[in-house]
Order: C-alpha cells, then sequence, then structure tokens
C-alpha cells in the first residue's frame, strides 16, 4: 500500500507523537508498504527507506517557539500526484493537516485522520483560552471529512465522540519493551541523575519542558519529601523558567538523551514522575513502565489507560498537591510496594508491541478505502472553504474543490 502522510510535527523533534510515527514507520516498511512524508521546517530527506517532502515553516512564536506550523506550496500537490497513493493519513490537522485533508478530498482519496493533540487543552495552557470554542468546531469539522478517525487511548476516543466527531476507531499503544527494559538500570547513570547521590529515593521525568506538562506541580512534593531527588531529561520552552524554579532543590536538569542512554536513565530511577494533564497517551510512562518503573501520574486524558491506578502506579487528581506528594512518596519510600508495580507494570507493557500496532493502522487503512469506496463524502459537517464533490465536478466555493488539481 501507498501511504501519503501528513504530519504537522516530526523529527528533528523529540515527542510522544513523533515516536509514534517513525516506529509506525519502521514497521510499515517491514511490511511492505511505501510511505511519503510531508513534514515541517527542517526534516531528513528520508526516514527508513520512505521519502521525506519538507515544507516550509514558521515558528510558533512566542507561544511555542519549538512548534513550526507547515506553510503549503503548489509542489506538494504535484509530489502527492506523482506519489499516487492509495490512501492519505493526516496526523492532527491543523494547517499543514488541513491542507492534507483539503487535496485528499478534491483528489477524491480515502483519507485517514488521527487525533494525538487536545489542542482546546493547549490553547489555555498556551495563554489561548479564546480559541478554545473556535479549535472544538474545527476538529470537529476537519475530522469528519475522514473515512476513519483514530485516537491513541481510549479515553481520548471518548472525548472526540463528545465533540461530535464520527468514525471514531482506537490506534492501540505500543512500546519498545526490548529497548526498554529493567536490564538498563546502571549506577553510573543513577549517579549523574542524582547528582552524585546514588542511594538518595530518585524521582524521573522525561519529555518537553513546556508549560502544559504542568512539572512546577513537583516542585511542593520535592520540598516536601525530605532527602528525595529529581531529574528532569528533556528540554523545551519551559526549561529556563523551570531552572529559576527547582533552584536550590535537588534538581537535576540532563538536557535531551536518546538510545542508550535514555533507557538507561528510565531504568535507573525509582518513580517516574508524570504530572500533565492534557496527554493523549503518554508514550514516556510506557516507556518508565516497560523498564521496571512505575509511574505517578494524572487522573486525566489518556493517562489513566495506561496506568491502573493501585495495580501497575498510582494516579492523583489534578492540582491535588496532597494527593501527587503521598504517591510520591508511597513508591519512593515503600520499597516493597514499589517492586510489586514495577513487576506488573513491565508484564503489562510486553502485552503492547508496534508492530501489532502497525498492523492494527494497516487494517485500519483499508477501512477507510472501503468506506470511501461505499459512500464518499462521509458526512455532513464540513470547515468552510471545503468542496463536497468528486473529481471533475465544480461544486464548493470559488477557488477550491473545481477540480483534482485546483490545490496544488
Amino acid at each position: 500500500m501507498r501511504v501519503a502522510l501528513f504530519t504537522e510535527t516530526f523529527l528533528p523533534k523529540i515527542d510522544g507523537i513523533v515516536t509514534r510515527l517513525v516506529r509506525t514507520l519502521d514497521h510499515l516498511r517491514d511490511l511492505g508498504h511505501e510511505v511519503l512524508v510531508f513534514a515541517p521546517h527542517d526534516p531528513p530527506p528520508s526516514y527508513a527507506g520512505h521519502r521525506v517532502v519538507r515544507v516550509p515553516a514558521f515558528s510558533f512564536r512566542p507561544w511555542y517557539p519549538e512548534l513550526f506550523l507547515g506553510l503549503p506550496r503548489p509542489r506538494l500537490g504535484r509530489e502527492l500526484d506523482a506519489f499516487a497513493p492509495d490512501v492519505v493519513h493526516v496526523v492532527n490537522p491543523v494547517i499543514l493537516g488541513l491542507w492534507g485533508t483539503m487535496v485528499a478530498r478534491q483528489r477524491d482519496l480515502p483519507l485517514l485522520a488521527s487525533f494525538h493533540t487536545d489542542i482546546t487543552q493547549y490553547a489555555v495552557h498556551l495563554r489561548l483560552a479564546f480559541l478554545g470554542p473556535i479549535s472544538r468546531v474545527f476538529l470537529r469539522d476537519v475530522h469528519n471529512q475522514a473515512h476513519v478517525n483514530l485516537c491513541t487511548s481510549q479515553p481520548m476516543v471518548d472525548s472526540a465522540r463528545a465533540l461530535g466527531i464520527r468514525r471514531v476507531r482506537l490506534w492501540p499503544k505500543a512500546v519498545d519493551t526490548e529497548r526498554y527494559h529493567p536490564g538498563r538500570r546502571d549506577r553510573a547513570m543513577r549517579e549523574r541523575l542524582s547528582d552524585g547521590h546514588p542511594e538518595a529515593p530518585l524521582m524521573l521525568y522525561v519529555g518537553r519542558l513546556s508549560h502544559e506538562k504542568r512539572l512546577d506541580w513537583l516542585l511542593g512534593p520535592l520540598r516536601e519529601l525530605r532527602g528525595a531527588r529529581l531529574a528532569f531529561v528533556g528540554s523545551g520552552p519551559a526549561e529556563a523558567e523551570l531552572r529559576r524554579t527547582f533552584a536550590g532543590t535537588p534538581t537535576v536538569f540532563t538536557g535531551y538523551l536518546a538510545g542508550d542512554e535514555l533507557a538507561a536513565a528510565y531504568a535507573s530511577a525509582d518513580v517516574f514522575a508524570f504530572p500533565s494533564d492534557t496527554e493523549t497517551l503518554g508514550f514516556v510512562a510506557m516507556e518508565s513502565m516497560a523498564s521496571g518503573v512505575p509511574a505517578v501520574g494524572a487522573r486525566a486524558g489518556g493517562v489513566p489507560d495506561v496506568i491502573e491506578h493501585d495495580v501497575n502506579g498510582l494516579l492523583f487528581t489534578p492540582g491535588d498537591e496532597r494527593e501527587l506528594t503521598e504517591a510520591l512518596r508511597r513508591l519512593l519510600f515503600e520499597p516493597e510496594l514499589r517492586e510489586r508495580f514495577a513487576r506488573r507494570a513491565r508484564a503489562d507493557m510486553e502485552r503492547w508491541s508496534w508492530r501489532a500496532a502497525t498492523e492494527a493502522l494497516v487494517g485500519y487503512y483499508e477501512k477507510a478505502r472501503e468506506v470511501h469506496a461505499r459512500f464518499d463524502p462521509p458526512g455532513d459537517a464540513r470547515p468552510r472553504g471545503f468542496g463536497r464533490h468528486r473529481r471533475g465536478t465544480t461544486s464548493g466555493p470559488r477557488g477550491v474543490g473545481k477540480t483534482s488539481t485546483s490545490v496544488r
């Protein structure tokens, strides 16, 4: 199968969406499928044998300078036509994904859209709350152009349906249990993460250092839990502010780690501290749990789809510092409980392979083709500026939807 993939984020950026995409591309290659990736800013020219088309982009400054929003150009339509995809997959359609949705509809191609980020919640955290109502309507109308919609956790499937998004299915979670393994625990890495205090109880966070991750919520517990230490692995737009916030506390900032170093960092901690309440899944929690390190996470978004409270980790109510502190205390200072949760966490993660998740995705690609062949257009709702037509018709507003080549 030939898949055209439009994504708002890709390498060299590192986050949960990119992790899912690159692992999926690995396995699509192994399964014999070919992907043409359209990605913004400065991606590599290829990944896992799949060609990557660079899309010019601008930084979303000052709100989120690490995020680059793609600006489609006419040549992208020509690239798409030359590739002749069997299905189009748009990831988190905003600008580049919106354009991918438009050209798929204009070319009468099967369309699958995947929902990875709760944009309405991010708007609040970026102090753009006025965009909330607009973003909800936008998400609903754009996703309802797709023949199949995917979410990455059951809670987000429920949220998408509550927004009015139709044809929603679950894209199964997955984690690399070979790379992320308890055997990666390393004395030297623990020395590094604990700033030379390897015997101290150690909390770890891995991921973007950004405001919506609620990392400042860890300051109170760190001060309360005498003797405990904290390590932040990653970087991002909130790093400078977090360094000021945690100054004078037993906290280490390592910057980004990757490969064997990252695997060792996960396995060398005692507890994974994951306060974010905006996650649609939480790959980093899964990687920690695969490494034999139980997690404390927020009872929000997709996190409860990964952490089963009082079974393989602990959940806390977002904003409840006392409950967060108590959950961290239990796992840091009750070794028998921590070991029990660690064993269960590892066993649970062994159930979720990237191969199985990718095979499920291919099944959804086939489903999109089936729905497209049986009934197109798939629904009534559409964002302004979308033509509802088949190739060669002239429906839709002026300049949009005239022919299969009207948007390049």
